[in-house]
């Protein structure tokens, strides 16, 4: 026997959620596939946590459009749902002249973008932080962070409120996809017949896409995996905003974020690895950290930081590859009726994740409104 269902989600993190939530509220019968034993123990709960405002993303691209989109999403249905929140802006700081020119680059580029940025002169800076050092800095109100634990479980909520079902520790084995109906085969042998496949698995999508028969390889990248650690400061920051570094070629730079309690951690740097699952933060790695931060902080105190965690970022390039986009990938590209792929949904993934939802409505295509 096949069960059937309209449409399987398979990640349950908070992406997969929000693509499932928004299925949902459209009145389809929706069930969420996640091999983990609870929702987002990936990306999703391995990362900043910030908000991001949408300042550095190529223009026109989907990061770009869907972080800006998804911000507002996400700022109105956190005030809705009370998931904690707090929009505290973000500094981007130059701390060295000859940073001036890159800095002026960022706020043009930002503006390309529909982020408003306000250049502040040093003294300004450090009237806003007047424990920062620097030469000029960049304003960002719009950036914040997020509880995102908090925030998975409001979507899982409306979900299930809609109608969804979330099966915990449910990994699939392979797929075939057919011309109605994508049929797929769990690990436990389970079989189950799906109108429409949203392949949300993270870290694990391009895997997962390699196990769908019936989907040409040519269209399943090879994953790869940039590792970034965190580092944690011992006592509390006098910071209220985030800061970053300006940007330079090999990424944003050691920034400075906040969780809800105040909390103040350093990352994630970048560590090329060959496995998801090296999760493990190297202390040596620290030194580079202490003067880095010193460049903005120099009262940064020896023995400060502590190792914290590390994520995986799901890049879809190596280290020498270009900086790609999003890859939400649908039916008119690859051929498949109702299979969706989502790749590379690294940051700012967990801003954009409501306007990811609403694009995947989109790419399944007309006919999909609620079921009689």
């Amino acid at each position: 026997m096949v069960d059937k269902v309209d449409c399987v989600v398979v990640g349950a993190g908070v992406v997969g959620l929000a693509v499932a939530r928004a299925l949902a509220l459209q009145g389809r019968e929706v069930l969420v596939l996640e091999a983990a034993d609870a929702i987002g123990t990936g990306t999703s709960s391995r990362n900043s946590e910030v908000i991001h405002a949408g300042i550095y993303y190529a223009q026109g691209s989907l990061k770009a459009r869907l972080c800006v989109e998804g911000r507002e999403r996400l700022y109105r249905y956190c005030v809705e749902r009370n998931v904690a929140h707090q929009r505290c802006g973000k500094l981007v700081v130059a701390t060295s002249t000859d940073q001036l020119p890159a800095l002026r680059a960022v706020q043009t580029h930002a503006q390309g973008n529909g982020v408003e940025l306000q250049w502040l002169e040093r003294d300004a800076a450090r009237a806003l932080e007047p424990a920062l050092e620097c030469v000029a800095a960049l304003h960002s109100p719009e950036t914040g962070i997020v509880d995102s634990h908090g925030l998975m479980l409001a979507l899982q909520g409306d979900l299930e409120n809609a109608g969804g079902i979330l099966a915990l520790i449910s990994p699939l084995a392979l797929a075939q996809c057919a011309q109605n109906a994508i049929e797929l085969i769990a690990e436990d042998g389970t079989r189950l017949q799906a109108r429409a496949v949203v392949n949300a698995a993270g870290l694990a999508a391009p895997a997962l896409a390699a196990r769908f028969a019936g989907l040409d390889p040519a269209w399943v990248p090879q994953a790869r995996f940039a590792k970034g650690n965190y580092f944690t400061l011992s006592g509390r920051a006098p910071f209220s905003h985030l800061i970053y570094p300006v940007p330079e070629s090999a990424g944003l730079g050691v920034h400075l974020t906040l969780d809800m309690g105040g909390q103040a951690k350093f990352g994630p740097d970048v560590e090329w690895v060959d496995s998801p699952d090296d999760l493990v933060v190297n202390p040596a790695r620290g030194e580079a950290f202490y003067a880095e931060v010193r460049k903005y902080w120099p009262g940064l105190r020896d023995g400060a930081l502590a190792p914290g965690y590390a994520g995986i970022r799901p890049k879809i390039f190596g280290p020498q590859g270009a900086i790609s986009d999003f890859v939400i990938q649908g039916p008119a590209v690859h051929g498949v009726a109702g299979l969706v792929n989502l790749f590379g949904i690294e940051s700012p993934g967990l801003t954009s994740a409501l306007a990811i939802g609403e694009q995947v409505l989109g790419l399944l295509g007309d006919g999909w409104s609620p079921t009689e």
